[in-house]
This record gives C-alpha cells, structure tokens and sequence, in this order.
C-alpha cells in the first residue's frame, strides 16, 4: 500500500469537495443503468457511492427508498420508521427525498427534531427499545450515511425491526426492487413535495440524543468513570456523535473535552489519510493524527467516524490503538467483568480478526462465533443474547447490557469509546496496557493487510474456491491446519479463502469495488514470517484463482 506524501498532515484547499457542484449533482444526474457502477448495490452496509460518479443521485435513493416501503408491505412491518443520517453532505438532501418517499407511502417516520443528526448506534437503539416486548406493529429504520467514507460521498442503508443491518435475503430484494425501479424511470415511485412530508401527520420529529444518553448507565459503568476523575478526550471527526458528548458530560457529571467540535461537511478540518484522501477513519493513524498528537495530555482519548458506528481508542501507552488490539482488551475485560452475562453466551468474531481473541476466549471459556466479513452476521446472536459481543477488526463492536440483554445490533462507537475509560477507571491501567499484558501470556501478534491485483475473472474465481482446489500442505513453514472457504459458526460462504497454521493464518478476499484483492495476515512469530505468510498466500491464491 503506497503513502501520499499528505498522509497525516492538515488536507490542503484544493482537494476539498465542491459543495455545490456535489449537491447540484445529487439532483441533477441520472444513473446510466448499463454501468454496473450506477446501479444500486448493497455492499456489507448499504448501498454507497457519490454523486459526481452517478452513483449517489436522488433517483438512487427514491428507488430504494421505494423498494424498502415495498418491502416493508411484504414483511408486514406496519410500525414507526426511524430516519437517521450523518454529517456527510449528500446526506442531508438524500434524507429529504427520502421523507418525501415515506411520507407518500403513508409510513409514519421519526426523525430527529431541529433537522439534526442521527448516529446509526442510535437509530438501532430507538427501533429495539421501541420493539422492546411488542410482537406486532414494529419498528424499523433508514440511516443515511456512507460511515467513514470521503466528504464527496452518500450511502443509505436498511435496518430491519432486529435493530441491525438487514440480511443478503433482504437487501437483495431492496436491490433487486430499486433496479427495477429505476430501470423503469422511477415512474413506479410513490412520492410528494417536501414541504408536504415534513407536515403530514405520519411524520414526527423528536429527540433521539436523551433517550439514548439516559440509557448508556445500562451498558457501560458511568459511574466509576465519573468517579475516577480521568482527564478525558474526545474527537468525533465532524460527525453525528458530536451532538451527544456534552449531553453525557451534563447527565454523568463528566468533563470529556471535546477537542474538535466543528461541524463541516467538507470536512476541511481534517488530516489526510494514507492514500491522499480525505476520509474519517477513526481506526487511521493518518486520519487520526490530531488526536494522537494529544495522547500525552488525556488518560483516554477517543474518536468516531460520522455516523459512530466506529472507534478509535488513542492511550499514552500505545498512541492509537490497532483494533484488533483494542477488541482483544474489550473482550477480555468484559468477559471478566460482566457477571450478569449469560455464562453461555458466545463471542463474535470476523474471520478476518486477530487470533489473539482467539487466545482470550478460549482462556476464559467462552465459545466462539467466527464468521464471514459484515456485522450483519452477529445481529441474531446479540438480539437474542446467544452473543455477548460482536466486533470486527475494521473497528466496530457492541455488546450486551450489564444485565444480559441486548443494547444494540449494529456497532456503536461511542459505548467502545465509554468503555476505554471504564476500564482505565476501573483498572487503574488503560487499554494500551492492557494490551501488553496480554501479548506476556498469548504473545506478539504481527499483522498486516495488503491488495494485490486481480482481474475480474480472478476475483469470480477466488469467490467461488473450494478447499479440495488448494494443494497447498505448508505455509511459511508449517503444516496448513485448516482451509476454510465457509464460516465456522453458520458455514456461510466467506467469499474468499482463509488458511491457517498453529502460528499463523491468512485470508483472500476479492474487493466489491475494485480489480484487487486484499489479503489479511497474522504471524504469532515475527515479522518475517509474517512476510513468508504473505509471499505463499499470494502465490497460493493466484494458483488457485
């Protein structure tokens, strides 16, 4: 992966977006549906794209919005729908058009009140307390967001009544839907004014920051924060979490200082990331920068991307955290610290995440639930309390309640975020410490995720592999353990390959997006083994691919 020379520094005048050509784009272009590129597609969380690449129009979001009230009338889900969306700037309008679908539609839908922002965390908050012992007339939710990605994109995204992100059975369909839609010039959308969908009587605006504020003392311990007295930090990248951290600070008695509350979406304010873009990756040390630059100054500082379904953990100890480290120190911490957990409940896990958590789990007796790349996969485990946790090394997790119960289905940043603190409060020790604590008794992991080029026929390939079509025996010098081509915990197909050893493992998975495929590796030696890991797994998967 080659470094921009901007990695890390402020991002310069002029690679910020053009807000007005991006908006006046959003409405005025129309997808040319013979481009794969143009039509709607559900990756992992919604369907994502911009408008200057007529990927991201207002004929987009009318037809999946239209495709998910569709939806919603085959599943008989007749209850409130929840309309969140980010800071991002085609969020906003995008939430317009897509009221204006709803509303049309006769689908009572709750936004946030003073035309305000939403996390997703929140929204599947609201959709699950509302459903809370109803077994009809339910909840869903929209959020519209495209999560860390760059200033000049949009996404929108379906949370079904479960709270979390809707299943391939279900967004298949919303695309299949939406394509056919706009296949046929939208002319089958249900659709009225804005400045009607604002007032009819099927949509209300209320607050969403206090409920969920008032609740967080269920899951986290607000109180041994508040009375540790930490010197605490947070950054939330210009996004949707920004409006809730003096909330919490005002209802905990906490002093949290909000380092960077600018609200802009060009998102100007922000250092660049690896490859030269501007993009609110709260996991990037590049993006990241300014914060790290005050690691010395707060016990804990943390920060979210703008719809804070992510976390970033920064410590004295160990600057920005990797978020495979911090999900091992969670779990690890939880496990040991959550008594009125189910004993039976499992860990979640991506098949992609280090094998420390592996360590940690098997250590503490608990089960583990591996499973292909996508937090949908954890939904039924922690709605049901089967999952105690659910986290992926791309910096998303949740957790359940202090009393066993579920508290979201989709990842919730700002509760990873609370739980830096309560365990350096609890502790007396911050997670970077922790950390190292853990490497004594499991080991040094070496990680690493590199892309590699792959044309399309490569990647339906590597899609489609089986492990009788390995003939590998060894990696990097040992036995192969395991070829996987399906998941552990569900035997869902991981869409690619993971192949491991007793001191390491790797994983091949082509890009949704790109002529690449990207390959995860970790190493329980060092670091050239780890490298030896890579060079095999590349010749591996060519071979087979």
């Amino acid at each position: 992966m080659s470094l921009s020379p901007l990695a890390g520094t402020p991002a310069p005048p002029e690679i910020l977006v053009d807000l007005a050509r991006l908006e006046r784009a959003y409405y005025e272009r129309r997808p040319a549906m013979d481009d794969p590129t143009q039509r709607v597609s559900f990756g992992t969380s919604g369907h994502r794209g911009s408008s200057l690449r007529g990927s991201f129009n207002e004929a987009h979001i009318l037809a999946v919005t239209q495709a998910i009230c569709d939806y919603r009338r085959r599943q008989r889900t007749d209850g409130p729908l929840y309309l969140g969306k980010d800071t991002h700037a085609l969020s906003g309008p995008a939430q317009r058009s897509a009221l204006e679908v709803l509303a049309a539609n006769g689908i009572e839908t709750i936004i946030q009140r003073a035309d305000g922002v939403t996390p997703t965390p929140v929204i599947s908050h609201a959709i699950l307390v509302f459903n809370r012992g109803r077994t009809a007339g339910l909840a869903d939710g929209i959020v519209v967001t495209p999560s860390h990605n760059p200033p000049e994109d949009g996404g929108i995204k379906y949370n079904p009544p479960h709270g979390g992100p809707a299943d391939i059975d279900a967004t298949g369909w919303i695309e299949r839907r939406a394509n056919e839609l706009l296949e046929g010039g939208n002319t089958g959308i249900r659709r009225i004014p804005f400045e009607r969908a604002i007032r009819v009587t099927s949509t209300h605006a209320q607050d969403f920051v206090l409920p969920y504020v008032r609740d967080l003392r269920n899951v986290v311990d607000m109180d041994a924060i508040r009375d540790a007295r930490l010197t605490l930090a947070v950054d939330p990248l210009g996004g949707a979490a920004q409006p809730y951290w003096e909330p919490i600070n005002h209802v905990y008695g906490l002093e949290i200082a909000v380092v960077n509350p600018r609200l802009d979406p060009r998102f100007a304010f922000m250092t660049v990331d690896h490859d030269g873009a501007i993009r609110m990756d709260c996991s990037s040390p590049y993006a990241m920068a300014g914060l790290v630059a005050l690691r010395d100054r707060y016990r804990v500082a943390f920060g979210n991307d703008p719809d804070a379904d992510r976390h970033g953990i920064v410590t004295p100890s160990a600057g920005l955290l990797n978020p495979n480290h911090y999900l091992a120190v969670a779990i690890h911490y939880l496990l040991t610290h959550r008594p009125r957990w189910p004993a039976r409940a499992a860990v979640g896990k991506t098949l992609v995440s280090s094998s420390m958590i592996d360590r940690v789990v098997q250590r503490l007796g608990r089960g583990l639930y591996e499973s292909p790349v996508g937090f949908k996969w954890f939904v039924p485990g922690l709605f049901a309390g089967a999952l105690c946790f659910g986290g992926e090394e791309s910096a998303g997790a949740s957790f359940l309640r202090h009393d066993g119960t579920v508290w979201t289905t989709d990842k919730d940043g700002p509760i990873m975020a609370l739980l830096a603190a309560e365990i350096t409060a609890r502790t007396g020790r911050d997670p970077g410490e922790h950390y190292r604590t853990l490497t004594a008794e499991f080991g040094a992991p070496y990680s690493t995720r590199v892309d590699a080029p792959a044309t399309p026929e490569q990647k339906a390939r590597l899609q489609q592999l089986s492990p009788e079509t390995l003939t590998a025996a060894t990696l990097a010098g040992e036995p192969i353990l395991a070829t996987l081509t399906r998941a552990p915990a569900n035997d869902a197909p991981l869409g690619g390959l993971k192949v491991v050893t007793a001191s390491g493992w790797f994983a091949a998975r082509p890009s949704g997006t790109e002529n690449v495929y990207k390959i995860y590796a970790e190493s329980f030696k060092d670091e050239g083994h780890l490298r030896a890991i890579l060079t095999e797994a590349q010749a591996i998967v060519d071979g087979a691919s």
